[in-house]
């Protein structure tokens, strides 16, 4: 058995600027954390001994595929095939948080995954090549909307300032904040669940198309990063100030496309700032799913209040990425799972039913 476990992402600034038709041609720059909430993949070969299948796949249904092309799961399909996996194996997902929420659980998920199939095989693999692997499952396998940011964020984990060059590179810069400065942020920082999940592919697409026409509001959300990251690491600078430009970034957001928003969202955002929030944003997309708010602790009680009918989301900054947490291998024959072998047990057991 293999064990996975991969965090969510928080975006503070620069989304937006990680999507290809804007970061190969200006480069990105991005501003995360990861959180204590996570995505956990086990993994194992399926023991030969269920004939009535060959894999079982547990995520929001339970699947008994005899073959992988029948998997419904579409990453759980497209991995297993271009990781070229032939034995029978027994795959399941827990989360801690809802999917199409704006947390980058779709990336930690695949993350998650694809670090299970190389622990599966004996084989490690590097961060950085976690990272891009997690990239090309979903941008070019899947051939998914979005941006390269969540990937990166999830693999790595931390508060970084992520840059990405023209042709798809990247670093990842912890930021060097004091531990009594970053707590005081963590402790600033409220999460909501909007309670509304939504694909997030279909927003991006429209965001993709649009980056040529928002080229100001990209460019001032980019040097964004380099402001806010100054302000957390400059003990002179003024905290709340984060806050403050979490406002200002979500303004230019929200003006990207009229997907990213809804009435529903400018209602809560609205009653959380006239209950003394100083800034937040919606993650992820938009349309839906959790959404940030900066206000520093004399008002969160009256916050809390105001948004009483969501579920508020307590959490801490997470440093440990994506990482094997249990494992424990166990492989089987080869022979027994090949094709003709596995019709045979079939027939053998079909048999047996009908002389009982």
């Amino acid at each position: 058995m293999i064990i996975t476990r991969t965090p969510y992402r928080i975006s503070f600034f620069g989304g937006g600027t990680d999507y290809h038709t804007w970061y190969e041609q200006h480069g990105g720059d991005v501003l995360s954390t990861t959180i204590n909430h996570y995505n956990y993949i086990s993994c194992r070969y399926l023991p030969p001994f269920h004939v009535e299948y060959r894999n079982r796949i547990a995520w929001q249904i339970m699947e008994y595929p005899q073959t992988i092309d029948q998997i419904q799961h579409n990453a759980v399909r497209a991995a297993l095939k271009y990781y070229d996996v032939t034995q029978g194996v027994e795959i399941s997902n827990q989360c801690d948080l809802p999917a199409r929420s704006g947390l980058g659980s779709s990336s930690s998920f695949c993350a998650g995954l694809i670090e299970g199939i190389y622990a599966l095989k004996g084989q490690m693999i590097t961060r950085y090549g976690l990272a891009k692997e997690t990239i090309k499952l979903e941008r070019e396998i899947l051939a998914e909307n979005g941006g390269i940011q969540d990937q990166i964020a999830a693999v790595y984990g931390g508060l970084n300032h992520i840059h990405i060059n023209n042709n798809g590179s990247f670093s990842v810069n912890p930021v060097l904040i004091g531990d009594q400065r970053k707590q005081e942020l963590n402790n600033n920082l409220m999460l909501f669940f909007t309670g509304v999940v939504r694909t997030s592919s279909e927003i991006a697409e429209k965001q993709v198309k649009s980056a040529k026409e928002k080229t100001a509001q990209l460019t001032r959300m980019q040097q964004m990063v380099g402001e806010a990251e100054k302000i957390l690491t400059n003990q002179n600078e003024d905290l709340n100030d984060f806050g403050r430009m979490l406002h200002e970034t979500w303004m230019l957001k929200r003006s990207l496309t009229d997907k990213i928003s809804t009435s529903l969202i400018d209602q809560i955002y609205q009653t959380a700032m006239d209950n003394g929030a100083l800034g937040g944003k919606i993650l992820g997309a938009g349309g839906g799913g959790f959404i940030l708010f900066y206000a520093t602790s004399e008002n969160q009680k009256a916050i809390k209040k105001a948004l009483r009918n969501l579920i508020y989301v307590p959490f801490k900054f997470d440093d440990q990425g994506s990482q094997i947490i249990y494992y424990a291998p166990k492989e089987y024959d080869k022979s027994v799972f090949e094709k003709r072998d596995f019709i045979h047990l079939q027939q053998a057991h079909n048999e047996i039913g009908t002389t009982r």
